[in-house]
């Protein structure tokens, strides 16, 4: 059934066009009635990032818990797997982040997480849908029974520790400078002091949210700045995160930028070598390149791989009993100690590496030579454009065509009319030539 308003990722839009805090309330409302069972007291804690409107949904969120008798604790800006591990901690019913992750200010988000500090399922996620749009007046809770509200204090202090504690007990930073892109967003108090009370010598940028700068030429998704940062103070390491904090992006001392695939190396080889690697393998997503692969064959690990999307990567290593996996845009998840990607704990294990070995970052962050990829996108107007004859001709011969030395990945948007084609390989002019047999293919039949 198609949803109309949970996409991959929570409820996410344009805020107070598709994302209205009436929309907010609603949610608010439904997930309430959802997750009231039982006659305890119930409580939902709810995070966000530093978006201008976090403030209205924020507000109307409390209105719907609290109206259907849910108490509200309010965390303020905190990273979104801060917002997870809080909500199972605090034994909360249900957790909110309010964020649109790596997008502009003017976008906004609802992701919500159940009492075990996961993120809800799509069965869940359909019944909370199905409330929104209802008249939900008699359902509302009796004047006696309606929730409370009160912010909490010291929710930093409690992160940063648990985030400390995922390291060994004497671990230091001592001698590392460390420059930290917080992009603006959620991570611009907790990251810079987590990394100071571990010994480093801290240079931070992306931490004057103002509400409208979030991943405004900051954090992960332009690591342009940090690359010049490290540069000018001579850092050993750069360090980006997102507007919610749940994926990294590593910057050597060089200013080059060591993606998530080479930070999935890193740490699991360390697992491995310390013995904490809970099966002989990571999971990543389609879109990983297939140098990574390569590579973890080499040390003796496989490559379980799953589509885009960080939800498919966790299903994955729950049903399998993974311990580490994530996405090559830096989603890195470390399930021994958090339900969703965080990219704070995952720098903190690179640099641990980087400490140990006491050797440079470009040394130790560079796993192996990623094979050139290419990909484009061809828009099509109406039909299925992969099911004509033409377009699997041309598909089964592209593939032929790079066999063993590479591979071939085809794949429609999932939000917009468009095919994606990427393909990878040994020998770029050879992959370039099969992308682009099958463009000619799609494009024919989309013109």
């Amino acid at each position: 059934m198609a949803r109309k308003y949970f996409g991959t990722d929570g409820v996410r839009g344009r805020a107070n066009a598709t994302l209205t805090a009436d929309l907010a309330l609603r949610v608010g409302m439904a997930a309430g009635l959802v997750f009231r069972r039982g006659e305890h007291r119930h409580r939902v804690v709810i995070g966000k990032d530093t978006r201008l409107s976090g403030y209205m949904l924020e507000n109307a969120m409390v209105a719907g818990f609290t109206s259907v008798g849910m108490d509200v604790l309010l965390l303020g800006p905190m990273p979104t797997p801060a917002v997870g591990m809080l909500t199972r901690s605090m034994r909360a019913d249900l957790g909110v982040m309010i964020s649109a992750s790596h997008n502009p200010f003017d976008d906004n988000g609802i992701k919500l997480f159940g009492p075990d500090g996961f993120k809800l399922s799509d069965a869940i996620e359909q019944e909370i849908e199905e409330l929104i749009d209802q008249e939900l007046s008699k359902k509302l809770a009796k004047p006696a029974e309606i929730g409370r509200a009160r912010r909490l204090e010291g929710v930093h202090a409690r992160y940063i520790e648990y985030a400390k504690r995922t390291l060994p007990r004497n671990q230091s930073f001592d001698g590392l400078r460390v420059v930290v892109d917080c992009a603006n967003g959620a991570a611009y108090r907790v990251a810079p002091e987590a990394l100071w009370e571990l010994g480093a010598d801290v240079v931070a940028i992306g931490t004057e949210p103002d509400g409208l700068n979030i991943n405004r030429d900051v954090g992960s998704t332009s690591p342009a700045a940090l690359a010049a940062k490290v540069h000018e103070v001579r850092a050993d390491i750069g360090i980006a995160l997102d507007g919610d904090a749940d994926r990294v992006i590593i910057v050597d001392e060089r200013g080059h930028v060591v993606d998530g695939d080479q930070i999935m190396a890193v740490v699991a080889e360390s697992f491995k070598e310390d013995g904490r690697l809970s099966r002989d393998g990571i999971v990543a997503t389609v879109m990983s390149n297939l140098g990574l692969e390569r590579h973890l064959r080499d040390v003796g690990l496989t490559l379980a791989r799953t589509a885009v999307g960080d939800r498919y990567v966790l299903e994955r290593m729950r049903s399998d009993g993974y311990n580490v996996g994530g996405e090559q845009s830096g989603h890195i998840i470390l399930s021994d100690y958090s339900t969703t990607g965080d990219g704070l704990l995952a720098a903190l294990q690179v640099l641990a590496v980087v400490a140990r070995r006491n050797r440079p970052v470009s040394e130790v962050c560079h796993r192996f030579d990623p094979l050139p990829q290419v990909l484009k996108n061809v828009r099509y107007r109406s039909g299925r454009p992969l099911e004509d004859a033409g377009v699997i001709t041309a598909i089964a011969g592209a593939e032929l065509r790079l066999a063993n030395h590479g591979r071939l990945l085809i794949r429609p948007s999932g939000t917009e009319p468009v095919i994606r084609v990427m393909g990878e390989g040994d020998d770029r002019d050879l992959v370039e030539a099969v992308v682009d047999e099958v463009i000619d293919a799609l494009q024919r039949v989309a013109a």
